[in-house]
């Protein structure tokens, strides 16, 4: 059988059978069949090659075919397939890899529960959160208050956070007692910021006054993204994340960092709170943890949290639980990967790269359809616009540009935008793994170069 008949053969079978995510028969018309990976380089059946312009989803970290990692999991595989975390058991790797995860986490943080994957995470962090206020005899702070646009996964709880409204059409009512807020775009304060120097002022009286309109006796927590991914990369303004840590602690509310994205030195620092010096109450992660060789999350607990939790009495102890908490292989899996990016210098050279990256997708705004160029470390947008002057989105050209990238080799997503999305729009997301090299960076903004000029002609 030929490469070209086995690969239809196989994309066949794969729009009989595979329901995908966000799936549409008509988004699948022509997908590319990847069979292998190798650092920033992703090959598809026909042996084309593209840069990985996403680390497929803001995951792949240190890049793809690391072989040590595979012998990590073969190895572990081999000495014990699966044993329980629930209580009366444990595994070397879990522990191993929750202490290490607290040496490298924000000073205040003490413990670490496991989930299988970032959306599973936040779910614990809303439970953890309830929990904890019932404990201290305030059952009533139910409520959970996050930002428009921000991205916290799309199970019940994670997608009533996550404030797109394209996740809520299909499965509404969501649940209950989950609020959002603007977003801390610089662009929607810019006049703000121009006469008193603070842009993240205005956003910040957004989130207060939301608590304060719900009454903080209910509010449970706030859950935000150091710097908000699929929604646009929308790096806050300056002040904003220091004033949402002032406001939580000034309403007794719990701040939920949602770091999946920014952890593991996607921004250029372990985790993206530390650009700010601003520690969380609790802390979800997920992708860069094992740099997706394997499905992995979890939560970290500060000390207070996790204290709480320690003194409650037996009738009221975590009952939270999944089967593969802690699963023994993808701990494994984890502790070398944060092995590899210490030994590599990863977090530092993600900053230096970072700043390689944001320069050349800069040089984009010669092209009159760019409406804004931002980014932290290796986390970047390119918001096409219809009109620079009102921000109108510029509907459907980023699935051109995407297109055409992919045709070029570059391959990655874009974040669609609608009619009345300002100040998003429509952006082109750029997350490429941390070991990209810089001859890899340039070709992979000429690409977006080419692509957006082919596409605005």
């Amino acid at each position: 059988m030929t490469t070209e008949l086995h690969a239809e053969t196989l994309l066949e079978e794969d729009r009989r059978h595979v329901v995908h995510p966000q799936h549409n028969p008509t988004d699948h018309q022509n997908p590319v069949l990847f069979v292998k990976g190798k650092g920033s380089i992703l090959t598809d059946i026909q042996g084309r090659e593209y840069i990985d312009g996403l680390s497929c989803l803001w995951n792949v970290n240190i890049g793809h075919g690391r072989t040590e990692l595979a012998e990590v999991a073969a190895e572990q595989m081999s000495r014990l397939a699966f044993v329980t975390s629930y209580v009366g058991a444990t595994n070397e790797p879990a522990i191993e890899l929750a202490s290490k995860l607290v040496q490298i986490a924000p000073s205040n943080m003490s413990a670490v529960y496991f989930t299988t994957g970032g959306a599973e995470a936040n779910e614990s962090a809303f439970k953890t959160a309830r929990h904890y206020w019932k404990i201290q005899g305030k059952p009533e702070k139910v409520k959970f208050i996050s930002r428009v646009h921000g991205y916290h996964g799309v199970t019940m709880a994670a997608g009533s956070a996550t404030g797109m409204a394209a996740f809520h059409k299909m499965y509404a009512p969501l649940v209950p007692n989950f609020i959002q807020v603007p977003p801390p775009h610089p662009y929607r304060w810019a006049d703000y910021a121009k006469s008193n120097g603070d842009a993240g002022a205005e956003a910040a009286a957004a989130l207060e006054q939301a608590i304060v309109r719900e009454g903080p006796k209910t509010v449970a927590a706030v859950i935000a993204e150091p710097v908000q991914g699929a929604g646009g990369v929308i790096v806050p303004a300056p002040g904003y994340i220091q004033r949402l840590r002032e406001i939580c602690d000034r309403h007794e509310v719990l701040f939920i960092a949602d770091e999946i994205i920014t952890g593991f030195g996607r921004t250029g620092k372990w985790f993206g709170l530390e650009h700010w010096n601003v520690k969380p109450d609790i802390m979800s992660f997920a992708k860069g943890v094992t740099s997706a060789y394997l499905p992995l999350g979890g939560i970290m607990l500060s000390d207070r949290v996790h204290q709480t939790l320690l003194d409650a009495p037996a009738d009221l102890k975590f009952t939270h639980a999944a089967t593969y908490s802690g699963h023994p292989t993808c701990c494994a899996v984890g502790i070398r990967n944060i092995e590899i990016i210490e030994r590599e210098g990863l977090v530092d050279r993600a900053a230096v790269s970072g700043r390689r990256l944001l320069a050349g997708l800069e040089t984009l705004r010669r092209h009159e359809a760019v409406g804004d160029v931002r980014g932290l470390g290796m986390m970047c947008g390119v918001e096409l616009v219809e009109d620079r002057e009102t921000r109108a989105p510029a509907i459907g050209l980023g699935n051109k540009v995407a297109a055409l990238a992919r045709e070029r080799g570059l391959f990655t997503r874009n974040r669609g935008g609608a009619k009345g999305d300002f100040p998003i729009g429509d952006t082109i997301c750029i997350a490429p793994p941390l070991t990209s090299s810089d001859e890899e960076i340039d070709r992979l903004v000429a690409i977006l170069d080419e692509s957006i000029g082919a596409a605005s002609a």
